[in-house]
């Protein structure tokens, strides 16, 4: 019922920036909350951010806390995770997930969507 389309990733050197975006599609009137996680080669799938329906509450990893920030624009149906001072560890693939069962969460298995990932790669 519910499609997430990521968009954005790429190749960036260290210290640059990449703006994420997910696009959703099918439920666009349903209040939903939405995260954002990644899977390194090697590594389990992790949460980076996420943000709740109204935007008014976020929750960020430790890792990535002061270097990204996640918004939405429910008119458009996107959110949004802005990555500014890239550093090599943030190579992944990038996952947006849509959560209707309730408040904003960073577990994973609380998320009942997801989008196909984009990858993006810092280099050294």
């Amino acid at each position: 019922q519910v499609q997430l389309v990521e968009s954005g990733g790429g190749l960036v050197q260290a210290g640059g920036s990449l703006r994420l975006s997910c696009a959703a599609s099918g439920r666009t009137f349903s209040s939903y909350t939405m995260g954002w996680f990644r899977q390194a080669p090697g590594k389990e799938r992790e949460f980076v951010a996420a943000i709740s329906w109204s935007g008014g509450s976020t929750r960020y990893a430790d890792s990535v806390k002061g270097r990204f920030t996640v918004s939405r624009d429910n008119a458009e149906n996107t959110v949004y995770l802005q990555m500014n001072s890239l550093k090599p560890e943030d190579t992944a693939v990038y996952y947006c997930a849509a959560n209707f069962q309730g408040g904003i969460t960073t577990t994973l298995r609380r998320y009942d969507y997801w989008g196909q990932g984009t990858q993006v790669t810092v280099s050294s």
